[in-house]
């Protein structure tokens, strides 16, 4: 019999997955509470939190394996990935990895790249083995990223240092670091320049990633802090956290210009899109979940754990490309 203790105490590769683990009678999202040590199990047509899951300590952010069979859930300060069922849910046991705050995979698939925030790594992980190929010092804080389309260059927000770090993962060499603004958080590729959130300016900015030059930047909302795009209804969305007031933007990928505001009390974190155009909303500082109609503004909430964190829909597994908890 496989307790929670030992589900915990288990590698991945000697624990087997339990038998509740069937697929549920519909979609599952997934809630990292990282101030309560674990992950809520929703199912997205009750609304109804149906399983919580243990973590060591802070599980924050997630990524799906190429092959899209398994989920790894970062704890950064546990120094764990805990993988899962991405259909149901059910625990696969963890993975020791130094302190994963958040993680990514390269678009070729070659390698895993993770952000170690405590530790102020930038770690390389070969994507098969899980070994690691490559160790950058850039600054404190490293937290979110994302990637050239071509897997050649890798980009990296400082948080501390106030920065954004570039590497070449052909040479595995620094290209260069370049002050951003104060406190920049969520990366994002788009239209072959960067979007990188400004939390400590209220803003967005778009880089030249070629050489770490701000182009434009864009004021969004009070601690902006992670873009995601939606490719269905052409929009780009910035969860402004707060301090104060906190809401969602809704922008024009193109222009930048903001197309509409939503005021979410609770900062707004992480966020997916289910199919319906329903968007599932991390609150960070209201231990629940919102889920957004874009079209009327209106929300409901579900209750979650401690500081709800990153968000997982497996509606995810059916779309077609790259999955990151920044790709919706």
């Amino acid at each position: 019999m496989i307790t929670r203790r030992l589900a915990l105490a288990s590698p991945l590769a000697m624990l087997a997955e339990p038998a509740m683990g069937q697929t549920p009678p519909s979609p599952i999202c997934m809630v990292m509470n990282s101030a309560g040590a674990s992950v809520s199990v929703i199912d997205m047509a009750t609304r109804q939190v149906i399983a919580t899951e243990p973590t060591y300590r802070e599980p924050s952010h997630w990524v799906l394996t190429p092959d899209r069979q398994t989920l790894y859930i970062c704890d950064a300060s546990g120094n764990a990935l805990f993988a899962f069922n991405p259909k149901t849910g059910a625990p696969r046991g963890h993975v020791r990895l130094a302190d994963p705050y958040q993680l990514g995979y390269t678009p070729d698939q070659k390698y895993l790249v993770v952000n170690a925030l405590r530790l102020n790594f930038v770690d390389i992980y070969d994507a098969a083995t899980l070994t690691l190929a490559k160790r950058f010092k850039p600054g404190q804080w490293p937290s979110h990223l994302d990637f050239s389309p071509d897997s050649r260059w890798g980009f990296s927000s400082l948080q501390k240092s106030n920065a954004l770090f570039s590497y070449d993962l052909t040479t595995m060499a620094p290209r260069w670091k370049v002050h951003i603004g104060n406190t920049p958080a969520g990366v994002l590729w788009l239209h072959g320049k960067l979007i990188v959130c400004i939390m400590g300016e209220d803003c967005i900015v778009e880089v030249d990633p070629l050489d770490g030059r701000i182009i434009r930047r864009q004021v969004t909302g009070p601690g902006a802090h992670n873009v995601f795009l939606d490719k269905a209804s052409n929009l780009l969305y910035v969860s402004n956290r707060g301090p104060g007031k906190t809401s969602l933007s809704a922008l024009d990928p193109v222009t930048l210009k903001v197309q509409r505001d939503y005021d979410l009390p609770g900062g707004p974190d992480d966020l997916q899109i289910a199919p319906d155009g329903k968007i599932w909303i991390a609150l960070r500082y209201a231990e629940s979940v919102a889920i957004l109609d874009p079209v009327t503004g209106d929300f409901s909430t579900i209750p979650v754990g401690r500081s709800p964190h990153g968000i997982y829909l497996s509606t995810d597994l059916g779309l077609i490309g790259k999955l990151t908890a920044e790709i919706v």
